[in-house]
C-alpha cells in the first residue's frame, strides 16, 4: 500500500479492530517518526509497520539508456526531455537509521516484504519483544523465511495487487494462486499462515479462514475509502470496468506488480526486459505519469489493483472493517 495509504487508515482500521499497517519503504526518517508519533497518539491498539528488504541496485549507464530510448516517443509526445527526469519516490531497504528510529516506539508487529533484514537488524527487531511477519510466494520462500527467523508468513497468492514480494528467484512461472499456496504452506511448514491475494470480501476471508489459515491480509479492499491517499486517476480507475484486468507488470519500477492494464502495459509491457533494476525504473516513468496526470490521464500511473477490485467500497475505512468481521 505504500504510495496509497498513510497513518491515517492504519488507525482507523486498528482502532475498528483489525491490525492496521503502515507502509514505511517510501517514507523519510522524519517522515517515519512523524507518522509512528501520530498513529502512537491516536490508537492503543496494535499496528504493523511494513518495510522492503531489497537490495539497493548498482547503477548500469548502458541498460539505463536503453530503457530511455524505449520511453524516447513518450517523452516527444510529451514535449519532455529524458535529460531532466524527474526523480521516483525512494525506495529504501530496512536499515539501521530505521532500527534506530523503531526503537524509540518498539512496534508490537513488524513485517516485511523481498525477504528478511540481515541476522544483525533482525536481532534488533527481536529486542523490542516484536513479532516479525514476511511474504512468501512460494513454498521455498516460506522455508526460508521459518528457517531464517519469521514468526509468521503471509501467503501472497498471484491474484494480490502491487509488488510481488518475490526475492529467492525472479523466476514468474513459480508464481501460483493463494488456494494452492496456502493449502500447500500449511502442510509443510510449522509457522501460522496469514492468506493474501484477491481478498476483498467477507466470503473471501472465510474461504481462507476454512482453508486453514489463521488470519487474513486485505489491501485492495480499503482503496476506496477516504482515509486513503488513492489518487481521482486511480479511484476512476478502480470503479470503472477496466479494473476487471489486471497484470504482473514491471515496467512502473522494474520488479513484477499487478495492477489496471493501461496504455503504458499495452504498449511495452506488460514485463519488459530492459527495465533498470527495482526501483530504478520509476525515474523515467515518473515523469511520463506527472504529465499524463496533469492531464487527467491514467496511462502512465501504476494503477495497484488485486484480481478482486469488485469488493472495494468507498465507505470509511472503520465501516469496512467492522462490517467485514460482522458479515463473516
Amino acid at each position: 500500500m505504500a504510495g496509497v495509504q498513510d497513518s491515517a487508515l492504519a488507525i482507523a482500521v486498528s482502532n475498528a479492530g483489525g491490525l492496521g499497517s503502515l507502509p514505511c519503504a517510501m517514507l523519510t526518517p522524519e517522515k517515519l517518526r512523524a507518522e509512528l508519533t501520530l498513529i502512537k497518539s491516536q490508537t492503543g491498539n496494535p499496528f504493523n509497520v511494513n518495510f522492503f528488504c531489497h537490495r539497493q541496485p548498482q547503477a548500469n549507464i548502458e541498460r539505463e539508456q536503453k530503457w530511455l530510448n524505449i520511453l524516447e516517443p513518450y517523452f516527444e509526445e510529451f514535449a519532455l526531455s529524458s535529460a531532466e527526469l524527474t526523480k521516483g519516490a525512494g525506495r529504501e531497504p530496512f536499515n539501521e537509521e530505521t532500527a534506530e528510529i523503531l526503537a524509540e516506539f518498539k512496534p508490537s508487529i513488524v513485517s516485511f516484504h523481498f525477504g528478511l533484514p540481515s541476522s544483525s537488524l533482525l536481532s534488533r527487531v527481536r529486542e523490542w519483544d516484536t513479532t516479525i511477519l514476511a511474504s512468501a510466494t512460494t513454498i521455498e520462500e516460506a522455508e526460508w523465511l521459518e528457517a531464517h527467523g519469521a514468526d509468521a508468513v503471509i501467503a501472497q497468492g498471484i491474484e494480490a495487487g502491487g509488488h510481488r514480494g518475490m526475492f529467492l528467484s525472479d523466476d514468474l512461472s513459480t508464481q501460483i494462486e493463494r488456494f494452492a499456496l496456502v493449502t500447500r504452506l500449511i502442510e509443510q511448514i510449522k509457522l501460522p499462515i496469514i492468506a493474501a491475494g484477491g481478498i476483498s470480501t467477507a466470503k473471501d476471508v472465510a474461504d481462507a479462514i476454512s482453508m486453514g489459515a489463521s488470519a487474513v491480509q486485505l489491501g485492495t479492499a480499503y482503496l476506496l475509502c477516504p482515509e486513503t491517499k488513492t489518487s481521482q486517476i486511480h479511484r476512476a480507475a478502480l470503479k470503472s470496468e477496466a479494473a476487471k484486468e489486471t497484470v504482473l507488470t514491471n515496467i512502473f519500477s522494474g520488479r513484477p506488480a499487478r495492477g489496471i492494464v493501461n496504455r503504458l502495459i499495452r504498449e511495452i509491457g506488460p514485463v519488459n526486459a530492459d527495465t533498470p533494476e527495482f526501483p530504478l525504473a520509476a525515474a523515467a516513468v515518473t515523469s511520463l505519469r506527472k504529465k499524463a496526470e496533469a492531464m487527467g490521464s491514467g496511462d502512465f500511473s501504476p494503477l495497484w489493483c488485486g484480481q478482486n477490485a469488485g469488493g472495494c467500497r468507498e465507505i470509511p475505512a472503520a465501516e469496512l472493517t467492522k462490517l467485514l468481521a460482522a458479515e463473516l
